[in-house]
């Protein structure tokens, strides 16, 4: 009896039950487990950026189960990631993730908006802005602030690069400059990126007059097959030239848009925008997720991130307007300045967010295509902003 005794309590101190316990700030995981059964329930019930924030969360629960967590996701004392989210998890250290779903996105992206009006352009690049803002912000508040962080350029980068308001371009220059904040910045930015119907709103009325959300745009002309087909040709040619840096997401991104736009691949297409984009998505948000461990994630830098995630996103959106204010300006009243808020590349929400603001002021007013064009521009301007980040840091 004595030994059956004894082999019940061996089993319960090799339980993950038994870990809360034993390993010491073992409590730290019981609330990582309660944060990834919130963020499961806003990713099913309220359907927050279900398609990542799903994985990222069971990755979160799995990695913070006493014990069992090391199984699926460690590091062993030779930096090498082991278990089977760890090996996957090299998909994300390398950077082959988010190339991957850029690959796939440049599949589903229509640029013929910013074709068609090839100056929004500058509003996408105007919203870029707000990265290099808080940029800046993140080094001075984290060394001359506050005296429990230390932010550095390559940690301050991951967390600008927020403010561009695209996920995978986020992990990417993260797994680069600060792979040890890697959970903490891809949750905010999907976060944000799934609250942009409630940050954006408020700012656009903040920022702008009635009459000016009243302002109709003119219909914008046809765009030729040819022009999509050189569109992605052109902008590899003359981004990678003027940033290198940013060729594997830019090269990626107009990649798939020349396989969609070309039409004589559309199996190729139809795989990319619905096949592998689902396995990528997975693959990447339970990787990431797996960084979110207790001893990582629960910190006081990791507060600090979630400020200066919602300060990127604002600084952004904020940006963005004023450029359009500007190009309203120069154009006496043909641009809508609301369109600018479009330029980060949260597509298609931002746009969809100026969509609904314009018909708010007037029913007849309709902006979608016209916010596509600073939209899709976003998508490339975070792009080469992450290249510049990781050019001058890496």
């Amino acid at each position: 009896m004595e030994k059956f005794w004894e082999t019940i309590k061996a089993f319960f101190e090799s339980s993950g039950i038994a870990g809360f316990f034993t390993i010491d700030g073992g409590w730290r995981y019981l609330v990582m487990i309660i944060i990834a059964l919130v963020l499961l329930f806003l990713a099913i019930k309220k359907k927050f950026e279900p398609y990542l924030l799903l994985p990222i969360a069971f990755g979160m629960l799995l990695v913070n189960l006493p014990f069992g967590g090391a199984e699926i996701f460690s590091k062993n004392a030779d930096g090498e990631y082991t278990g089977i989210f760890g090996f996957l998890y090299y998909g994300v250290k390398w950077g082959i993730y988010p190339c991957l779903i850029f690959l796939c996105i440049g599949a589903t992206t229509d640029f013929g908006p910013l074709i068609a009006n090839k100056k929004t352009m500058l509003l996408g690049a105007a919203a870029q802005l707000g990265i290099f803002i808080t940029f800046i912000g993140a080094i001075v508040l984290g060394k001359n602030v506050l005296g429990w962080t230390q932010f550095d350029a390559k940690i301050a980068s991951a967390i600008g690069i927020i403010g561009g308001a695209d996920g995978p371009t986020a992990i990417l220059v993260t797994s680069k400059l600060a792979p040890e904040y890697l959970s903490s910045i891809a949750i905010v930015a999907y976060s944000y990126m799934a609250l942009v119907p409630v940050i954006q709103p408020p700012i656009i009325r903040l920022l702008t007059t009635k009459k000016e959300r009243q302002i109709k745009m003119e219909t914008p002309r046809e765009v030729s097959k040819t022009e999509k087909i050189l569109f992605p040709i052109i902008v590899t040619i003359v981004t990678v030239l003027i940033v290198p840096s940013a060729a594997p997401l830019i090269g990626c991104l107009m990649l798939g848009n020349l396989i969609k736009e070309s039409g004589v691949v559309p199996q190729i297409t139809e795989t990319l925008a619905k096949t592998l984009m689902y396995i990528v998505t997975i693959l990447l948000g339970v990787c990431v997720g797996c960084t979110a461990d207790a001893t990582t994630f629960l910190t006081l830098d990791t507060i600090l991130i979630f400020v200066l995630g919602i300060i990127a996103f604002s600084f952004a959106t904020a940006c963005g307007i004023l450029g359009g204010k500007l190009m309203c300006l120069a154009t006496r009243g043909k641009v809508n300045p609301m369109i600018g808020a479009a330029g980060v590349s949260a597509v298609p929400m931002a746009a969809r967010v100026v969509h609904k603001e314009g018909l708010k002021e007037d029913p007849t007013n309709f902006l979608l295509m016209h916010a596509m064009g600073p939209n899709v521009a976003g998508v490339i301007g975070s792009a080469v902003a992450a290249g510049v980040l990781l050019l001058l840091f890496l």
